[in-house]
């Protein structure tokens, strides 16, 4: 059972909104030194998801992270996991793309890499919440693809795949090989273990950049977007509040139904 796990490094979303800088001209975030990135939480549910296939049944995990200025203590939890081998795709040309860019060069990765049962991605990266890349990686490889998994068991050439809907789960069986995307009903992926954290520290990433994917740069990061980023800004809210008086709590509580009718609320 070969399987592939695609982690993305993302702004950390714990990091306090006050600590976002947002240049507007150049349409990009920052956060200070202090606050280092980390692998999106949605993509350590999908590690989870394939150790516990390895777990069963034993197989390869081989983890692919995308981007420029990969930091090797973060791109290496796979590693710390349980994951047996890392390839990072970094260059500048892999630089501000899209989802379509980012799947494409993924999906360029697995096709070069051959030979692959399974290929897990997080449901969605904290980032941009877009929830694309997956099925943009199956739809170039011609694949099958199941979204929200909560829960994945293989056996006989084929997966059986619990997904997430609005009023529970349903049941899906699907051929070998597929995409699966995987949501955080899964449940909490394990924590790296010392032996773990240790053996991956020993361990290096292979470092592929275009040409090793057979791919040109035109079709990569900004020169290859489909999307156009037309605008980034931090939303301004605010809010006021209206003390609602009454010399009794019976009129005070009138005069509050009096107000939200009003305000067409009620």
């Amino acid at each position: 059972m070969n399987m592939v796990v695609c982690c993305k490094q993302v702004i950390d979303p714990e990091a306090p909104p006050a600590s976002f800088r947002v240049d507007a001209a150049k349409k990009t975030v920052t956060l200070p030194p202090s606050i280092s990135p980390v692998i999106d939480p949605y993509a350590e549910y999908a590690v989870e998801a394939a150790l516990r296939i390895k777990d069963a049944q034993g197989g390869k995990i081989t983890a692919i992270s995308l981007g420029t200025g990969l930091l090797p203590d973060v791109v290496k939890k796979p590693l710390s996991m349980g994951a047996d081998e890392l390839i990072l795709l970094e260059d500048e040309a892999f630089g501000t793309g899209d989802s379509w860019t980012t799947a494409y060069a993924l999906a360029m990765a697995i096709k070069r890499l051959g030979d692959c049962d399974l290929i897990f991605c997080g449901r969605q990266a904290s980032d941009w919440d877009a929830g694309q890349v997956g099925l943009g990686i199956a739809e170039i490889l011609g694949l099958p693809s199941v979204t929200l998994a909560r829960k994945v068991e293989v056996a006989d050439g084929k997966a059986r795949v619990e997904r997430v809907t609005d009023d529970g789960y349903e049941v899906i069986s699907l051929s070998l090989p597929a995409v699966i995307t995987v949501s955080n009903e899964l449940g909490e992926p394990r924590y790296p273990t010392i032996k773990g954290i240790m053996a991956a520290k020993k361990k290096e990433p292979t470092v592929w950049k275009p040409a090793d994917i057979r791919v040109e740069p035109a079709q990569l990061g900004e020169a290859g977007r489909r999307a156009e980023l037309v605008k980034l800004f931090q939303p301004v809210r605010e809010g006021s509040c209206e003390i609602v008086d009454g010399e009794t709590p019976e009129e005070a509580a009138a005069s509050l139904a009096l107000k939200l009718r009003e305000a067409k609320i009620l």
